[in-house]
């Protein structure tokens, strides 16, 4: 192996077994060309795993059932990396993680800043759907979250139970940066934030 394949090699098993990545992780050491080569060359050897184009997986493995499938959650990031989109839990999920909903999306879904699609990889199927609320770059993930599980609940469910989840979870300086996105919001949604902020300053 030459020291590029050596280095690349190195790199897969520092991120330890069951990492899913795609070839726009080792561009810093080479051409896309010749990652790709390397790449094909450790497919071949077994050492890797080629799930779709362009993405593959360091396998984790089980003594009874041989070579097990990637984390969902890595495959659609890898999937958003290879696209250049961001993606972000779907609005269920946020609202699921916050405690606004008790209830656990039973379908892989996330938010993306790019077109709405189902994409199949592999033999699994993940549904990204653009956001009706744009990411905000700098604000905090729990205040990202918070924008898009509010976003999802709708206008007609914002109670003061929400509002006080809200407070619960999220920092002072989070809530506060919530106005960073309300150019981007529905007119009731900047009326909740502004709910918000009174909260935490009464």
């Amino acid at each position: 192996m030459n020291t590029i394949s050596d280095t690349i090699l190195k790199r897969i098993r520092a991120k330890q077994r069951g990492w899913v990545f795609t070839p726009k992780d080792f561009l810093d050491l080479a051409t896309r060309g010749a990652v790709d080569n390397i790449l094909s060359r450790l497919v071949k050897k077994g050492v890797i795993r080629r799930i779709d184009k362009g993405i593959y997986d360091f396998p984790r493995s089980n003594s009874a059932i041989g070579k097990l499938s990637p984390n969902i959650d890595d495959l659609a990031k890898a999937v958003a990396k290879k696209s250049g989109d961001k993606i972000f839990p779907s609005g269920a999920m946020a609202a699921n993680l916050l405690g606004f909903s008790t209830q656990v999306p039973a379908k892989a879904s996330y938010l993306t800043d790019g077109i709405s699609k189902d994409k199949k990889v592999g033999n699994r199927t993940i549904s990204f759907k653009h956001a009706r609320v744009p990411f905000v770059d700098d604000i905090s993930f729990d205040a990202n979250l918070a924008l898009q599980a509010l976003s999802y609940m709708g206008k007609n469910n914002i109670d003061d139970g929400i509002i006080q989840i809200c407070t619960q979870k999220l920092s002072k300086h989070d809530i506060l940066s919530l106005n960073k996105a309300a150019k981007s919001m529905p007119a009731w949604l900047v009326t909740t934030i502004h709910k918000l902020q009174d909260r935490i300053n009464g």
